[in-house]
């Protein structure tokens, strides 16, 4: 590399009369030195197929509030868990679970960044602010690589809380680590869609199916009329960007893909009285909300079977006023055991069980099949943090919707070995989609516990 003239950043591919940007590349010196950016699947059972979906709420709970007294059927629910009395028949508790990749492992701090990065992976985050992220590929993508092509989007990944992918968050963590809860690859995070007008399009496309169309045309086959360009810049760059180039170009290849798969499927038809919606709202519970009926929607109309929902960024310092509740979230989470900021935790996390009644309320009141929507999802809703105060990540705060299915047991209080690792969570529910893997990331095997 030493004797290779730099590659300018500005250096563009183009073919279609469109203009692909390269990514970064070691060729292209120091990141500082950029300057502005110039037949039925076998998931589907009885008509109704499976889905999943995984939301992730930040900064641990106060477990005293959140864990049930007892074993086996839930009896009287712990604070927390309170505005979801209407649905204890539709969801477990599962007690004992450990994010081991959320661990410092040496690395000093950035557990925030480090559990929400770990989370769905179960792998252990490179520590870098720089370009050089590693990861895991998250249960949510596996399954997405496996079912995606029988709906029009593979999954989808949204959020209420906008977060950069870039720069030091969390102790010397990328920020992506922070925002991000799902990969692709291990170095490939898929950044979460905030607004809903943007979610909605992407669901069902802006403007008429025919316009669509010739949108989709044009950006065909774009790769065929840029591999010229890359021979000459091939020859410029170092072994490292010619395997990232490859990365990159698998990308585009598979927005390709997607594009002529989108082509050939029926148009989704929307429920009937369902309006687009116009942007952000300002409100957080409206937000959520919207958000939670997209969800729904997709799942509804078959648009994706996969879906990840952060309702807040790992380490996120919103205040909760609406609840009575003006100081930041992460700041409270270190409580140092004084009762009034634990009263002030409960509060927040209790907010944001009620958001995950309302979202369950939406996909039981949908009937399908031989008997709801929730039916025939599985909700994981949890965090890699247990008790914020003291960062760490084992008897994690796990709660299961939906049986998947009816394979699922739900009312019930599951209490599991410690230590044992939340990935296999994550496999045994591939397993419910027909998704059939070794396993994810430090799986040691299924949870037979979960087995209706």
């Amino acid at each position: 590399m030493m004797n290779r003239p730099p590659l300018s950043r500005r250096t563009l591919l183009k073919g279609l009369g469109c203009a692909v940007a390269l990514p970064w590349l070691e060729s292209m010196g120091s990141l500082n030195a950029w300057g502005a950016a110039t037949p039925a699947p076998a998931n589907v059972v009885k008509g109704a197929p499976k889905r999943m979906a995984f939301l992730y709420v930040p900064n641990g709970k106060n477990m005293a509030d959140w864990t049930p007294k007892n074993e086996g059927t839930l009896g009287e629910l712990p604070a927390i868990l309170k505005p979801l009395e209407a649905f204890k028949n539709d969801f477990s508790i599962l007690t004992g679970l450990a994010a081991d990749g959320a661990r410092a492992h040496g690395d000093g701090g950035g557990d925030h960044a480090r559990a929400l990065a770990a989370f769905l992976t179960g792998a252990h985050p490179r520590k870098t602010d720089g370009t050089d992220i590693r990861n895991g590929i998250s249960v949510d993508q596996i399954a997405a690589s496996r079912i995606g092509e029988h709906t029009r989007l593979p999954s989808l990944e949204i959020g209420t809380e906008s977060g950069a992918m870039a720069g030091n968050c969390d102790s010397g963590y990328s920020c992506v680590y922070s925002s991000t809860m799902s990969w692709k690859s291990a170095t490939t995070p898929l950044p979460k869609e905030v607004n809903p007008k943007l979610v909605f399009e992407r669901m069902f496309g802006g403007g008429v199916a025919e316009d669509r169309l010739r949108r989709d045309a044009r950006r065909k086959s774009l790769l065929d009329f840029i591999h010229q360009d890359t021979r000459d810049i091939s020859q410029k760059i170092s072994a490292n960007d010619k395997r990232k180039l490859d990365d990159y170009f698998t990308a585009i290849r598979d927005i390709e893909l997607r594009i002529e798969r989108a082509a050939k499927l029926p148009e989704p038809k929307m429920p009937a009285g369902v309006t687009a919606p116009t942007g952000i709202p300002k409100d957080l519970t409206d937000h959520i909300r919207l958000m939670a009926d997209l969800m729904v929607l997709a799942f509804q109309a078959d648009v994706t079977r996969v879906c990840t929902f952060v309702l807040a960024n790992e380490g996120s310092n919103r205040p909760y006023p609406f609840v009575g509740v003006n100081d930041g979230h992460h700041d409270l989470s270190h409580h140092g055991n004084d009762m009034t900021k634990k009263e002030k935790i409960r509060e927040i996390n209790k907010y944001h069980t009620t958001q995950l009644a309302y979202l369950l309320g939406k996909l039981k009141g949908i009937k399908e099949g031989d008997g709801t929507l929730l039916d025939h999802c599985m909700i994981a809703y949890g965090s890699a943090n247990s008790d914020g105060n003291r960062h760490n990540h084992d008897d994690l705060p796990v709660l299961v919707a939906g049986s998947g299915g009816k394979t699922i047991k739900t009312g019930q209080h599951l209490d599991m070995k410690r230590e044992t690792p939340i990935a296999n969570l994550w496999t045994s529910m591939l397993d419910r989609m027909d998704v059939k893997v070794e396993a994810v990331g430090d799986s040691t095997g299924r949870l037979g516990v979960i087995d209706a």
